[in-house]
């Protein structure tokens, strides 16, 4: 079947919708070396590498960091056990209002995070839960494992259970498949889903506001400055910390899972 090449206006159209969306990313790592402190003037007057040092030597920067790596990396390994938990009872088993049950997994990524916020918090003031890291690591994990359980339970489904069976026909334990057969083949999709998971985690505002309380991860660190503004280009550097932060996991997970067709037994 031959299919034509792309007329000029699609291209201009994808070129256009490309730039609409990248272009305001590079602004922001323009301005983080503008000379003027308080305005967003095109072209800026000048270039420098001072807020660089600035953002370093800011020591109400540096709590909300350490926070949003904490919950992050809580989060990530939350997923990790209970995404990789309930992938397998998925995928491995058929029982009554499993699709039901598959749904209701995948539901709070499906959801706008003001519900799933919102839903928490009243979830926390019913239970009488203080705010403090851990209801925001609860928040987090929602969304965490869902992106988890996505790569693993797709990975499972690829993985013919016939290895699972000449394992224990050799004699390997639970433990041994576990470790020799499963494992091995889940790894590069476990280690994806958790980079994804650490990424978005590290990055969301949404369900950190309602679950926060008075504490500040980075993203809300970053909000408040956009409204009581002071020294912008600083908040544009940590902007493109958090870039970095989320980009690289996420690029490398792409390079993980883009091969996930070449899964053990997973031929004919």
């Amino acid at each position: 079947m031959r299919f034509d090449r792309a007329s000029l206006g699609l291209k201009i159209a994808a070129i256009g919708g490309l730039a609409f969306l990248h272009l305001p990313i590079l602004l922001i790592f323009l301005y983080a070396f503008t000379t003027e402190e308080r305005t967003y003037a095109f072209p800026p007057p000048g270039l420098t590498t001072q807020w660089f040092a600035v953002a370093w030597n800011r020591a109400d920067i540096w709590p909300p960091l350490y926070l949003s790596l904490r919950v992050a990396a809580i989060s990530t390994a939350l997923a990790m056990v209970l995404g990789t938990l309930v992938a397998g009872a998925m995928a491995q088993a058929r029982f009554f209002g499993r699709e039901q049950i598959s749904l209701l997994i995948i539901l709070p990524i499906a959801l706008p995070g003001v519900i799933t916020g919102m839903s928490l918090r009243s979830a926390f003031a019913i239970m009488e839960i203080p705010f403090s890291t851990w209801t925001i690591v609860l928040g987090h994990a929602t969304f965490c494992i869902v992106i988890v359980y996505n790569n693993a339970v797709a990975r499972m489904r690829r993985l013919s259970g016939a290895i699972l069976e000449a394992s224990a026909d050799l004699g390997a334990n639970a433990f041994q498949t576990f470790r020799h057969v499963l494992l091995p083949n889940l790894g590069s999709a476990l280690l994806a889903g958790g980079m994804l998971a650490f990424a978005l985690s590290f990055d969301e505002v949404i369900v950190t506001t309602f679950t926060a309380g008075q504490q500040s991860t980075l993203p809300i660190w970053m909000l408040n400055e956009l409204v009581r503004p002071r020294q912008r280009p600083v908040t544009n550097v940590v902007a493109m910390v958090v870039f970095a932060v989320t980009f690289v996991p996420i690029l490398l997970a792409f390079y993980l899972t883009r091969g996930g067709s070449d899964t053990a037994g997973g031929g004919k």
